[in-house]
């Protein structure tokens, strides 16, 4: 008798491996999302300074473009900053400040939306009716708005808190904002999954409707979740931007991508073009390598594009 495959065999023998390993896309996306991660999480042994240590800072050093233009110094190959820092040095601390708060994020909100979409479509009702309406009212308000609403009452409430409560502030106002998306998709799932045979079954034997929920409904509904949330990434990570754009994102002490270009915006109009541009092309690539790997996994888990 043959021995079982495992599910790593499982995996490579999958329809899904294989849509992968063929979409030229899909590999490239994956190969900068991958580098860009790596040198976030890394940032500390990879970049060349400490953007985030003060008394390593010189403000001759400001301004200083980068090393292939004329003035430019080997030592800061993306130029420098207002502050004298090392972009390429910030680029890397400020992208795992962002990849660290979009993911904190939309993990957050994965709990809460598909917490929430599954009771309101498995017990229905006047729960189902609660829920619903609730995120009918969050959907009438602009995403940005709620999220700039919460973290400015956050920062009232709290005005000396420090980097880890702001960051936290941060990822609940963020998050607040998106689980909306993944409640009312579970919820629709699980509507048509409530009344299949094998949850009919479960009740029959006496299975409780939390176990049912947690073992055999939640499964078979999280296709769909994976997928916005691979896509929600890329959005949080841009709206964490935006807001610290606006100045009441992170603090100034430990800057993300979007407060890198706030700063740069600053000296924009002064021909210090390259404190903002790296930033934003950071973060565009960050973005468009996140929605990429969305797009095809959309498409890779669609059973009508088989």
């Amino acid at each position: 008798m043959s021995a079982q495959p495992t599910r790593w065999q499982r995996f490579l023998a999958s329809n899904l491996w294989y849509s992968y390993r063929r979409s030229p896309v899909a590999l490239l996306a994956s190969l900068i999302l991958l580098t860009c991660v790596i040198c976030a999480v890394f940032a500390p042994q990879i970049a060349p300074h400490n953007p985030l240590d003060l008394a390593t800072l010189n403000l001759m050093d400001a301004t200083l473009p980068p090393a292939w233009m004329a003035e430019g110094s080997t030592k800061f190959l993306l130029g420098t900053d207002g502050y004298g820092r090392d972009i390429l040095s910030a680029l890397f601390y400020g992208a795992r400040i962002s990849l660290f708060i979009g993911l904190g994020s939309v993990l957050l909100s994965v709990v809460i939306g598909v917490s929430l979409g599954l009771l309101a479509g498995f017990v229905g009702g006047k729960v189902d009716g609660f829920i619903m309406r609730v995120c009918d009212v969050m959907l009438s308000f602009p995403s940005i708005l709620v999220a700039l609403l919460i973290n400015g009452v956050g920062k009232t409430l709290f005005p000396d808190a420090g980097e880890t409560l702001a960051f936290s502030v941060l990822i609940l106002a963020i998050a607040l904002t998106g689980w909306v998306q993944y409640a009312r998709t579970v919820r629709g799932s699980t509507l048509v999954e409530r009344n299949k045979e094998y949850v009919q079954a479960a009740r029959v034997v006496g299975v409780g409707s939390l176990r049912i929920m947690r073992r055999h409904v939640l499964p078979n509904v999280l296709g769909p979740v994976l997928v916005i949330a691979t896509l929600q990434v890329a959005l949080a990570i841009i709206t964490e931007a935006t807001l610290s754009f606006l100045g009441v994102g992170v603090p100034p002490t430990s800057p993300s991508l979007g407060t890198l270009i706030r700063i740069g915006n600053e000296f924009l109009y002064s021909g210090h073009w390259w404190i903002t541009i790296f930033p934003g092309l950071m973060l565009v690539l960050i973005s468009l390598s996140v929605n990429l790997l969305g797009d095809w996994l959309r498409d890779a888990l669609n059973p009508r594009l088989q």
